[in-house]
């Protein structure tokens, strides 16, 4: 579970969240919308814990990571993957050395490595692929290793940042599809996005955003139910 409990942030005299309350379940896939500036990368950030509230408590997996000693923070990032629009793959590694290179951060061991890699690259759909260096993919294959480098630890959270962003719609269906079968599997998903077409359509819960604070969270919801992105 993650639970946000009177959480705010400011950066200097400008606050990029205030008093946010809201708890997503395990499991459950949630979109989190709303206009550039509304706040939607600090949550994020305060997710990782790359930034610490002013106010309030973030409690994940039923610790408060707001009061995580720094120690524990490596630890704590394993349990959530996260995907950015820009996939963020190392050029000079293939796919499966992009998803490796994941597993060698947290020392797992050969065998482990031997394993995984292959069993994520085959749930993305590149089972064919693990050889091949970023440029010679698509896109939306690299989006995939992107996805397949985020599961390989296996974490409880699934951060999608804007994974379509730069994809074309038939591609961008592609990684929703993926996304989908993640969460089936039980890891809760939760995507930030402006892609209004695919958040009406996954009908799943929505959070809006607006200047920092929750304007709308609606189980089975749209983008904005009177049509305005």
């Amino acid at each position: 579970m993650i639970e946000f409990k009177g959480v705010t942030k400011k950066y200097g005299n400008n606050f990029a969240v205030k008093g946010l309350d809201f708890a997503i379940e395990d499991g459950e896939f949630v979109f989190i919308v709303g206009p550039s500036g509304a706040g939607k990368s600090t949550i994020i950030k305060l997710i990782m814990k790359e930034v610490d509230p002013d106010k309030g408590a973030i409690v994940i997996d039923g610790r408060e990571v707001t009061r995580l000693p720094n120690r524990f923070i490596p630890e704590h990032r394993r349990k959530v993957g996260i995907v950015f629009q820009d996939c963020r793959l190392l050029p000079k590694k293939t796919a499966y050395e992009n998803i490796k290179f994941a597993m060698d951060i947290v020392h797992a061991s050969k065998r482990k490595i031997k394993r995984q890699v292959p069993k994520v690259l085959t749930l993305v759909g590149l089972e064919d692929k693990g050889n091949y260096y970023p440029h010679q993919l698509s896109a939306g294959e690299q989006q995939r290793v992107a996805i397949a480098r985020a599961l390989v630890n296996s974490p409880s959270v699934l951060i999608a940042d804007e994974p379509t962003g730069n994809l074309d719609p038939e591609t961008a269906w592609g990684i929703m599809e993926i996304l989908e079968r993640i969460n089936e599997k039980g890891t809760t998903v939760l995507m930030v996005t402006h892609a209004k077409e695919i958040v009406n359509r996954m009908n799943k819960r929505v959070i809006d955003l607006r200047d920092g604070r929750i304007v709308r969270d609606e189980e089975e919801g749209a983008y904005k139910k009177d049509g305005r992105i």
